[in-house]
């Protein structure tokens, strides 16, 4: 069973926290452990509950989440930190604290989703015997006509959701299935795979150019395929994070 990531939430609003639980609880892997409302009171609460990530406010009085993330790195067992705030102008100054994500309120459900799947990222380290493991038993099921096809996530390129169907575009072929696209992202995200528009999942191992479009929009390109991918003007920056090194 996966171990659940315990949470912390931070903010000085009693509205901004309960806004964020609620859209939190919507994902199995988060368990709320505790809320603070103040940085103070933040760092208290880390050392009693060890929390494995604290969505942090950065505009809080006496001591704002800068101060507060500063502090939380300090500690024997550092919790991943997600800023939380109104404003965008912190958001260099964050990654300083090596922030797994800056989000923006009001908040977006599906950067919310990116973000939690950066977090099970974070934490997905196999070893080399997990990894093998995980590749012996880590197939796809997609059934389709009566009939379960086994996909290897290696073999998918790209996946796109269409009106009421999923395709899955593969080295092997074209699948369908009604799983939705969020639920397969929730599954292949330790496989690689990105979201780059709120329609597509890419396999990043297959992508090889970024082409700009328009109003910061790009398009992508995939290994062995002539069409272009749209990519969000949303996604581009982690998209470009996690291409590049």
């Amino acid at each position: 069973m996966e171990q659940l990531i315990r949470t912390l939430i931070v903010d000085d609003e009693l509205y901004s926290r309960d806004e964020l639980k609620h859209l939190l609880g919507n994902f199995p892997a988060i368990q709320i452990v505790g809320e603070a409302e103040s940085g103070q009171e933040t760092i208290m609460k880390a050392i009693q509950l060890q929390p494995d990530v604290v969505f942090l406010d950065v505009e809080m009085p006496k001591m704002n989440g800068m101060s507060t993330a500063k502090a939380l790195m300090e500690l024997k067992k550092a919790p991943l930190v997600v800023f939380a705030t109104a404003y965008p102008q912190f958001a260099v100054e964050a990654f300083r604290f090596n922030a797994v994500d800056y989000l923006l309120k009001p908040y977006d459900e599906e950067q919310l989703q990116e973000t939690v799947n950066r977090i099970l990222k974070s934490r997905s380290i196999p070893s080399d015997a997990d990894a093998d493991a995980g590749k012996q038993s880590g197939k796809l099921a997609i059934e389709t006509e009566g009939e379960i096809f086994y996909i290897e996530p290696k073999e998918i390129l790209y996946i796109y959701r269409d009106d009421k169907w999923t395709r899955l575009i593969t080295n092997n072929g074209e699948f369908e299935t009604k799983i939705p696209l969020k639920e397969l992202e929730v599954r292949l995200t330790t496989f690689g795979f990105f979201r780059i528009h709120k329609s597509f999942l890419v396999n990043l191992d297959y992508v090889t150019r970024l082409t700009p479009w328009f109003n910061g929009a790009y398009q992508l390109q995939i290994e062995g395929r002539k069409e272009m991918l749209s990519v969000s003007r949303n996604y581009v920056k982690a998209l470009r994070t996690r291409l590049e090194i």
